[in-house]
């Protein structure tokens, strides 16, 4: 099959794994910067470009679209779609993960634990946001923070209102979350692969960090997930229409509450820690499903 894994730098360890994986199993496999794509929007023969060369020919792509090329690369994802390439995640889904407020509201909808959750533009209501999410310490978000950026631990209420009061001066979309103390600076990242839970691992934060980004100095260890979790996992990717996806996950004392689902997991941390091939599941999820065609997300 040919294969483009759509990625703005080869050189980084998911996209030179899953061009390594690919090609010892037989594909054709290229990295396509999709921020240097461009398209042909026209009725009955859509196409994409790149370097001058009409992309017709691809079985399926695998988008690892940054957060900050969110906008421009589903565009190109959606394109692809259009021409019937399979896309491992679709253009809908991978927006839908980056909007934390959307996909909150859609997990929600699914029955699928989450912190107490709380939003509002004005700042008359600080007070009662605060109280809604159980009171400090709690959990303050950018809506476009990613990697652990943008996530505060406000320690009492006036901490609270404070930074509360700071992004919405500067105009920025916040989430207000329930602190999740018995979780103790631990999260679980279960990365689901078509239907099925391939790997997972806990990772710990380092010293007094809240936040367990690996990104961030937090440590990882092979971690077996009870059944419960790993039941909200697939119900989670499965809510967002996501077929490869990072579930996160806190250990609440009501249960497992899902922090966020990512569309575009990194492969490193996940593969040393566990010693999974997760970029051959990928592929072999691509060639039990492109070929046979899925029902597609509305374009």
């Amino acid at each position: 099959m040919k294969i483009a894994v759509l990625s703005v730098n080869p050189k980084l360890y998911s996209t030179e794994r899953l061009l390594t994986v690919g090609r010892e199993r037989g594909h054709e496999v290229e990295c396509i910067d999709y921020m240097k794509c461009y398209m042909n929007i026209t009725a009955h023969n859509p196409v994409v470009i790149f370097e001058g060369r009409p992309l017709t020919d691809l079985d399926a792509i695998i988008p690892r679209i940054g957060a900050s090329g969110t906008f421009y690369g589903c565009a190109v994802v959606r394109q692809f779609e259009l021409m019937g390439v399979y896309a491992v995640n679709g253009s809908q889904a991978i927006s839908r993960s980056r909007d934390k407020l959307r996909s909150l509201q859609i997990l929600a909808k699914e029955g699928i634990g989450l912190p107490v959750t709380g939003f509002a533009h004005s700042t008359e209501h600080i007070g009662d946001l605060i109280k809604m999410v159980k009171g400090a310490p709690l959990v303050i978000k950018l809506l476009e923070g990613t990697q652990g950026i943008g996530v505060v631990l406000a320690e009492t209420r006036k901490a609270a209102e404070s930074v509360i009061e700071a992004f919405r001066g500067l105009k920025a979309n916040i989430l207000v979350q329930e602190f999740i103390k018995e979780a103790a600076g631990c999260d679980i990242r279960a990365f689901v692969v078509g239907k099925k839970v391939v790997a997972s691992m806990k990772r710990q934060a380092d010293g007094d960090e809240f936040r367990s980004n690996l990104h961030r100095g937090g440590s990882a260890t092979k971690i077996k997930l009870t059944p419960e979790e790993r039941s909200t996992a697939i119900r989670a990717a499965k809510a967002m229409n996501l077929r490869v996806s990072g579930v996160d996950i806190l250990r609440s004392n009501h249960g497992p509450v899902v922090m966020e689902v990512n569309s575009s997991p990194g492969l490193e941390g996940i593969e040393n820690t566990t010693g999974v091939n997760v970029a051959e599941r990928i592929f072999m999820h691509i060639e039990t499903r492109a070929e046979k065609g899925v029902k597609k997300d509305s374009v």
